[in-house]
């Protein structure tokens, strides 16, 4: 690793000023940017610790959002401070990030400015239409999640800019949560499904599912969400739905061996996903 600066801010102007030739990189719960430091193509030159800076762990209810700050950490999330079906989204996810070490320093946004493409997280802004809040030396500016994620490791956030807030949308009573993953490590997983299915007088209303390393970018499934709205959670519905996600939303090269054993992994998944979002609604399963 090469010999890097450090500045230990105490406000969010001091943040700012370190960040605007581009040169710097935030340290939060520095999950991310350990990995990126090991990259001598993305070298760390200037590192910005914004743990001193006060009010970056806003987490609150508003006007049917949550608003998530910078150094809300992800095990945050494991109690239920946040009710109703997002807390239970929120909870199914972020047992199954990293193991309890990561959990306890890593940070949710921190996660979404890495954007690694087999993280639950950047999905799960996908799912719920986040919108980021971006600051600048010259203000702040608000980018909807489908437009902050570019690629890779990579987002609409520029060098001298900081996340400084995500607001997700709250899901509304009668949705059932699911989530399916295949997983070889303990870091990320190979392939995973998030369901959150809303239920309204026997009629799927709303249908948010997302896929967890199925593109260069967070995928939000929605050819699967098409195949489920407005009709039964039936198992006709669910299956129609699975090989909808595995067919046309997820995407990905490879061999076309290697295309067919993403289809098959997303297709049990999306499924498994979904059949535990209709159980934890109580709907009985029928053809």
């Amino acid at each position: 690793m090469t010999a890097f600066e450090y500045i230990g801010a105490t406000g969010m102007d001091e943040v700012l000023d370190a960040l605007a030739d581009g040169a710097g990189s935030v340290l939060a719960g520095g999950q991310s940017l350990t990995l990126q430091a090991g990259d001598t193509e993305t070298a760390v030159r200037r590192v910005v610790d914004i743990n001193r800076v006060s009010g970056l762990d806003t987490l609150a209810a508003n006007d049917g959002s949550l608003r998530v700050g910078p150094l809300v950490r992800h095990r945050t999330f494991e109690s239920a401070g946040v009710t109703g079906p997002l807390g239970d989204l929120l909870r199914a996810v972020v047992c199954h990030i990293g193991h309890p070490p990561i959990r306890a320093r890593g940070t949710m946004l921190g996660s979404f400015a890495f954007a690694h493409p087999a993280a639950e997280w950047p999905v799960v802004a996908m799912m719920l239409d986040a919108r980021m809040t971006l600051t600048g030396r010259n203000g702040s500016r608000t980018v909807a999640a489908e437009s902050f994620f570019t690629g890779p490791f990579t987002t609409a956030r520029r060098p001298d800019e900081m996340l400084t807030e995500a607001q997700l949308r709250v899901l509304p009573a009668g949705t059932g949560i699911g989530y399916a993953e295949d997983r070889r490590t303990t870091i990320f997983p190979q392939a995973a499904a998030i369901a959150a299915i809303t239920v309204t007088e026997g009629v799927v209303s709303a249908a948010s599912i997302g896929l967890v390393n199925a593109g260069p970018c967070p995928v939000r499934a929605r050819a699967a969400e098409k195949a489920l709205l407005d009709g039964p959670l039936s198992d006709a519905a669910i299956s129609a739905a699975a090989e909808a996600a595995a067919d046309v939303d997820a995407t990905g090269g490879g061999t076309a061996a290697d295309r067919l054993m993403r289809q098959r992994a997303f297709r049990t998944l999306a499924r498994r996903a979904l059949s535990q979002a209709r159980d934890g609604l109580g709907v009985r399963a029928h053809p």
